[in-house]
């Protein structure tokens, strides 16, 4: 890609179950060739310019995005760790927090009742271990959070004061008063969380602004006196609809729940499939697509890259091990601990690398092809 910006492709359930087979969404055999036609569908019915599908198949280089290039050559990282389903950002997200979506393969509707389902945050409170919720684009509403996957579960009203603006995760790093767990989320308001856009007038996020911010939170904590015990896993919730060559990977169901909440009439999509047939991948029982990672710590493994199948619900159970925690769910049980990323007897990078400064001054528009 040229251009810093580009267009949303849409990641949802039944555009990740087309790119996972074209001609038939619901076999077994994954041949990953619908991604460029789910984007320029899309496209199409969006009104958007790419109505051949081409930034399905777009990708950013070290010239564009030197820090996270830099990041993940220095650090560990893995070419085997995927979302934890085949949808779009929300129900990932709850993945993220909880092991679970509860069924949903979208996100619940608007004035929903928060979910009682148990989150890694319930756990942490329940076993008197510190956390706090750092917030990039924080609204002072009850709960105080953004449009954010926490407000899906009745954790955010919960525990009000555990739930801070970004800032604070910066003066913490600096003192270090880091609590024993942090989540940062990102920031979808103020353009920092490097989603595509629709137009000119809806443009997304820039990377490389989003990449920049990023390196405003892993610069500061690898200055600071908190890097010496410190681990900071920076992944995306979902591939985006981007095109992969590797297939979503089985997986266990975290609680029996199937889709509860799947579309039979889907306009402009028809209905999902799903809901006119049935294949190996209409339950939750594959993770999604991959996704970057990287684990930022004193103790990462210089140069390293797992192999090792994992979702991202991986990062509860490296939680739960280091503090002794039960699973959330089955998902999270399933998981590697992520222990193999870490050196903890040599510390690898106790002196920090030299790490780039990321540029934000590269192209951003929309109105036209890369």
């Amino acid at each position: 890609m040229i251009s810093q910006c580009e267009e949303n492709p849409s990641p949802s359930w039944n555009e990740s179950h087309v790119d996972w087979n074209l001609n038939n969404p619901l076999s077994a055999m994954p041949t990953l060739d619908g991604f460029v036609w789910t984007a320029a569908h899309d496209a199409r019915n969006a009104g958007l310019i790419d109505v051949a599908g081409k930034r399905a198949m777009s990708y950013y280089n070290e010239t564009d995005l030197p820090y996270y290039y830099s990041l993940a050559s220095n650090f560990a990282t893995s070419d085997r760790w995927f979302s934890p389903v085949m949808s779009r950002t929300q129900p990932n997200r709850m993945f993220l927090l909880a092991a679970t979506s509860a069924g949903y393969a979208y996100p619940p509707a608007p004035g929903s009742t928060p979910l009682a389902t148990r989150t890694i945050f319930d756990a942490l409170q329940a076993a008197g271990i510190s956390w706090k919720v750092y917030v990039t684009d924080l609204t002072y509403a009850n709960p105080p959070a953004q449009n954010a996957a926490l407000n899906f579960f009745a954790t955010a009203g919960l525990y009000p004061n555990n739930i801070v603006p970004v800032s604070q995760f910066l003066t913490d790093v600096a003192n270090g008063t880091l609590p024993a767990v942090s989540y940062i989320e990102p920031g979808y308001n103020s353009g920092y969380d490097e989603h595509p856009g629709l137009d000119d007038n809806n443009p997304g996020a820039n990377i490389q602004i989003g990449a920049q911010y990023v390196s405003t939170l892993t610069n500061a904590l690898m200055k600071s006196p908190s890097w010496k015990d410190s681990a900071f896993i920076l992944t995306f919730d979902e591939g985006g609809g981007f095109y992969d060559h590797v297939p979503p990977q089985p997986t266990v169901s975290p609680d029996g729940i199937k889709p509860i909440d799947l579309k039979p009439a889907n306009p402009p999509n028809g209905p999902d499939v799903c809901t006119v047939g049935t294949g190996p991948t209409c339950d939750f029982v594959y993770t999604g697509y991959r996704v970057p990672l990287i684990v930022i710590s004193p103790f990462a493994k210089k140069n390293y890259v797992s192999h090792t199948v994992a979702d991202s619900t991986a990062w509860l159970k490296l939680v739960e091990t280091r503090f002794g925690l039960p699973s959330l769910t089955k998902r999270d049980a399933a998981q590697m601990d992520m222990t193999e990323f870490f050196d903890f007897q040599n510390v690898p990078w106790k002196i920090p690398p030299t790490v780039p400064t990321q540029p934000t001054n590269g192209p951003c528009y929309l109105n036209r092809l890369p």
